[in-house]
C-alpha cells in the first residue's frame, strides 16, 4: 500500500520512550504557526513509499522499542498507517502516534489506527504555550496519553 512520507528518522530518541523508527508523514492542513515541520504540510509533497518496505525495514533493527507516527497529520493516511501500526504490533513493538486533534476529536475514520496504538500526543502546537522543558511535546495544551491504560478504565 502506498504511504506519502516526508522523512523516517530510523532510531530516534525524541519521538517517544525508548528507541523509535519515526515515520513523518507528508500532509497537514494545519499549518501551525512556529511549526517545527512546516516542509510536511504540502499534501503533495515528500515521497512515495510502500508500505511493505517500511515494515521490512523496522523488522531489521532488535534495539527497537516502537515506531511513532508523526508528521504532518497522520490521521490524514488512515489505511497505511493502520497497516504500519498493525504490522508494528505484530513484532511486539509499541505505537506511538502525533496528531493535531484532541483525543475526544478524532474523526471516527481513525478509531481503527487507535486500536493499535499505545500512546498518543494529542492537540495542535500553539506557538503561545511553547515549552522547550516538555518531553515528547511542544506546547503545554498537548497531552501524552497513555491510551492502554484509558482503555482498561473505559472497558
Amino acid at each position: 500500500m502506498d504511504i506519502r512520507i516526508a522523512g523516517i528518522v530510523p532510531e530516534s530518541i525524541v519521538d517517544g520512550d525508548g528507541i523509535r523508527y519515526a515515520i513523518f508523514m507528508q500532509g497537514c492542513n494545519r499549518h501551525c504557526p512556529g511549526c517545527q515541520n512546516p516542509a510536511t504540510h504540502a499534501l503533495d509533497g515528500g515521497k512515495i513509499f510502500d508500505t511493505a518496505e517500511i515494515i521490512d525495514d523496522i523488522k531489521k533493527n532488535p534495539l527497537l522499542s516502537g515506531i511513532t507516527l508523526t508528521g504532518g497529520e497522520p490521521l490524514l493516511q488512515i489505511p497505511p498507517a493502520i497497516e504500519i501500526a498493525r504490522a508494528t504490533k505484530e513484532m511486539g513493538l509499541n505505537v506511538w502516534c502525533y496528531t493535531g486533534f484532541k483525543f475526544e476529536e478524532v474523526p471516527p475514520a481513525a478509531h481503527e489506527l487507535l486500536k493499535f496504538v499505545d500512546v498518543l500526543v494529542d492537540g495542535e502546537f500553539i506557538l503561545a504555550l511553547r515549552d522547550l522543558e516538555l518531553d515528547f511535546r511542544g506546547s503545554s495544551n498537548q497531552r501524552i496519553i497513555n491510551l492502554n491504560e484509558w482503555r482498561k478504565s473505559h472497558g
